[in-house]
């Protein structure tokens, strides 16, 4: 597995990160430990989770991802890239979620025990707060750093003018910077390409993007006028209407159609493929990559390994692809 480098900082990390949403819920422990161990095999060494975790649950699983992950990086912690979000509800007050100082500064210390580590090496806010004064947010997390509970920081889920104020706000208070952003971003969603990404490149933003096979459906797994199978991503707690609804429809079914064809003379896999598409962006660093069992990594790995696609094959998909700029990038 290649490494890069993490945006302008001096760290470098794997070409793909392993996702562990899955962890907890659709997966078990057993099965989630062999999933770490079928990635590191792999030369993943880069490993995002996040305090809310597993994906589907509600308050009363939020933190059992953190937990599995913490127990399989015992004696092993030097050896990973490690990053944990806050944001989302931990517990029933209203001051258990969003991006108060009160809350990040709470929530650090409870990811902390979990993965059983006394830092992590990049801490990210998994949303937006408007209730929350900017520079409040953003001196909660400088002092992460400063005080050694984080090495790096980044955001998750904002959009191209909210990261670019972070910047401005951090530049003007002399606090350390964000160095990283986590956008939904895949064949299918291609709308962050027109402010986000370029706004990356130019500053030196790290972009490690989730969802790069749609939840799934990018595997070609999932057959048109079929019902989201039981279990899925697609129907899991609550977050199974929230995939459906960006994902589980007939004009996304067709575009598959199309790329299925493109990947079977390409001489690879749909997953493959899509995967190699979301490398060949010079604004990408690494690749969320999930897995509810270990041989699903297999196509993401084949990916990581081979890299971006040639120029034509890439620019045959662009044009294929082309009208997934213009979704909508709040959907």
């Amino acid at each position: 597995m290649k490494h890069i480098q993490f945006g302008r900082t001096g760290l470098r990390v794997s070409r793909l990160c392993l996702g562990t949403m899955t962890f907890g819920l659709q997966c078990d422990e057993a099965q989630s430990q062999a999933i770490m161990d079928a990635s590191a095999d792999g030369g993943i060494d880069f490993i995002d989770t996040a305090d809310v975790y597993p994906l589907g649950g509600d308050t009363a699983t939020a933190g059992r991802t953190e937990e599995i992950v913490g127990r399989w990086l015992r004696g092993r912690r030097q050896s990973f890239i490690v990053a944990t979000k806050c944001f989302g509800q931990m517990g029933p007050k209203p001051w258990d979620q969003g991006m108060s100082r009160k809350h990040i500064v709470e929530a650090v210390e409870g990811s902390l025990k979990r993965l059983g580590t006394d830092y992590v090496d990049l801490y990210q806010l998994h949303g937006f707060d408007p209730s929350t004064p900017l520079d409040e947010a953003l001196e909660a997390l400088d002092s992460l750093v400063r005080a050694g509970k984080t090495r790096y920081l980044g955001v998750s889920n904002w959009m191209a003018h909210r990261l670019a104020r972070a910047l401005g706000r951090g530049e003007v208070k002399n606090l350390v910077r964000i160095d990283s952003v986590q956008p939904r971003y895949n064949l299918l969603f291609r709308a962050f390409e027109r402010d986000l990404l370029p706004l990356c490149q130019e500053e030196g933003v790290a972009v490690i993007p989730y969802n790069p096979l749609a939840g799934g459906l990018l595997t070609g797994k999932h057959e048109r006028g079929d019902r989201p199978p039981q279990g899925s991503r697609f129907t899991l707690g609550r977050a199974g209407a929230m995939y459906q609804a960006r994902y589980w429809h007939e004009r996304e079914f067709e575009t598959i159609e199309s790329l299925r064809a493109v990947a079977g003379e390409a001489g690879m896999s749909l997953a493959t493929l899509a995967v190699r598409w979301v490398l060949s962006n010079p604004a990408i660093t690494s690749p969320i990559i999930g897995a509810s069992r270990p041989e699903q990594l297999a196509d993401s790995l084949a990916a990581g390994e081979a890299g971006g696609l040639p120029p034509d094959l890439k620019a045959k998909l662009d044009e294929m692809t082309h009208g997934w700029r213009a979704v909508d990038a709040e959907r």
